[in-house]
């Protein structure tokens, strides 16, 4: 396991953006946005992606706009289309003898999600992108490279509309090897930054979970631990537990006040309930679930 960062001191719920190393992934995310280029950060599933991007995108004091990577993403999802039909009816009885009917049909365009950010000059993150379809990731090629929107197939008088001066982008993406994920095109890839984003030290996933959940400092690197723990015992990183689990097991014992004690069955179901798909996920085919829930129970008994 990779250790990013080294002072976090979590019982004082410091914020852990400050701590040194996403200080400067910060600061030097926000240069490069500043400069015109996008930044992309890749990384395994669950680790603060897209928390990280979000956190980002609202220090540049713009507008933000989250869109969510899917293969049934589309360009008219993204630019526009038109979905209807408006009727206007003109009623003129202003001469007693005359009645006259006028009624306009006329197509109804709707902006798409990226239009507005685009024309506007919002700060986008494209969370998981690459869960889209290259197709449909093609559009972005020409708003990072021409510094236009292309409209294909509107049946607009323009074909394409400029990119605002203040318009940004951030990435995110989960490796190659997991499932649902579309091999990225190199051409999008060389027009961005990419910023690997990996496992942080038990300490600052400890103060995540603390921020995510209020839970106490004690409660919160007990269930850190515990899954670090069940963590190591993963075959391969792909689907790999990640800080969500640990943030899913805090919630679920504060909101019902179940104790963080290795020997309490309740804090035993939960763990296992959270933690046992992901090992399933990332261990040896071979072993059956009743092996894995007996090692995710040794795991939970050390807490």
């Amino acid at each position: 396991m990779t250790s990013l960062t080294g002072s976090i001191k979590p019982q004082s719920q410091q914020d852990v953006y400050n701590d040194p190393y996403f200080k400067s992934l910060i600061k030097r995310s926000l240069r490069y946005l500043s400069t015109g280029y996008p930044v992309h950060f890749t990384g395994p599933s669950g680790i603060g992606k897209t928390t990280l991007a979000l956190h980002i995108a609202k220090q540049r004091k713009r507008p933000v706009l989250l869109i969510n990577g899917n293969k049934d993403l589309s360009n008219e999802d993204l630019i526009g289309a038109y979905t209807g039909y408006r009727r206007k009816k003109l009623n003129d009885n202003f001469v007693r003898t005359v009645h006259k009917i006028e009624e306009n049909i006329s197509e109804e365009w709707v902006n798409g999600r990226l239009y507005e950010a685009v024309k506007e000059g919002y700060t986008v993150v494209y969370d998981e992108f690459t869960r889209s379809q290259p197709e449909t990731n093609n559009l972005f090629l020409s708003i990072l490279e021409e510094k236009i929107l292309p409209l294909y197939g509107t049946k607009r008088t323009e074909s394409f509309i400029d990119v605002h001066p203040d318009f940004s982008i951030i990435f995110t993406s989960n490796p190659a090897e997991y499932a649902g994920v579309y091999q990225s095109q190199d051409a999008l890839l060389d027009r961005m930054v990419t910023l690997p984003v990996e496992y942080m030290d038990e300490e600052a996933e400890t103060a995540i979970v603390m921020k995510k959940t209020k839970i106490s400092e004690k409660k919160a690197s007990a269930i850190v631990g515990f899954v670090n723990r069940v963590r190591g015992l993963c075959e391969n990183d792909v689907a790999s537990l990640s800080l969500r689990s640990s943030i899913m097991i805090a919630q679920v014992v504060e909101r019902y006040n179940i104790k963080v004690k290795g020997d309490n069955s309740e804090f035993q179901d939960v763990c296992t309930d959270i933690t046992l798909f992901p090992l399933q996920a990332c261990s040896d085919e071979t072993e059956s679930l009743e092996e894995l829930k007996e090692k995710i129970l040794v795991e939970c008994k050390e807490v």
